[in-house]
Order: structure tokens, then C-alpha cells, then sequence
């Protein structure tokens, strides 16, 4: 594999994923898959994906910050932009591993405090 192909797959991921394109951020994923946020663990594609249309919901922007891109692992850094007044703009850090050109996991990094409430207030509601 090379960084090309890392590159290639990893922006792939990221601009369906944030077109709302499932299918496409789908097939950029590998079987056995493994996710990791501070508030998300899961274990496979179908998992992951299952939430990412109400997350669409609340994201109005996405800004690349910085993009590195290595032989099997990559990182991105991006601000997403929500219409959730207490979130406003994360700052959010995200790092890919991959295996024969596709994603086998990915460790997503962000400051999980403004959305423990948020979380909260939607299980008691």
C-alpha cells in the first residue's frame, strides 16, 4: 500500500461521510472494523454507520485543519460546525488505520464534555 492509496481512501471516507453518503463511506471500510470515540465504542461498519444521519443533522460545516498521511495510518484534524449552540465548532482529531486500502479502525479525539448533557437529556426525554 502506499500514502497515495491511504490518502485516496481516507478523504474518500471522510467527504462521504460528511455528504451523508453511506454507501460510499461504507465500502471504504474493512471487515473486521473497530471504532473508538470518547462517548462511541463499535465493533463493526454497519454499527458505526448506523448513527451518522442524525449526527448529519446537527453538522452545518466541516473544516479540514490538517490532513497526514502515511503507508497504513492517516490523521485528520477538522472543526465541525453544529447548530447545537452548546457544542458550536468541535475541534476533532481522528486517526485511521488501514489494512490492504481499506479502514480497519479509526480513533476519533475531541473534547466529549459539551455533549454529556446533551446525551443525557435525550435518554431521559
Amino acid at each position: 500500500m502506499t500514502t497515495a492509496t491511504t490518502r485516496t481512501t481516507v478523504r474518500a471516507y471522510h467527504q462521504a461521510r460528511f455528504q451523508g453518503d453511506i454507501p460510499a463511506a461504507a465500502r471504504t471500510l474493512s471487515e473486521p472494523f473497530h471504532f473508538q470515540s470518547p462517548l462511541l465504542i463499535s465493533g463493526s461498519t454497519h454499527q458505526h454507520l448506523r448513527g451518522l444521519e442524525a449526527f448529519l443533522g446537527i453538522v452545518t460545516g466541516v473544516d479540514l485543519v490538517s490532513e497526514l498521511y502515511g503507508e497504513t495510518e492517516a490523521t485528520l484534524v477538522y472543526d465541525v460546525h453544529t447548530s447545537v449552540p452548546a457544542i458550536g465548532t468541535q475541534r476533532t482529531a481522528e486517526h485511521f488505520r488501514l489494512t490492504n486500502g481499506r479502514i480497519d479502525t479509526i480513533r476519533l479525539i475531541f473534547d466529549a464534555t459539551p455533549w454529556h448533557g446533551i446525551m443525557q437529556a435525550a435518554t431521559l426525554s
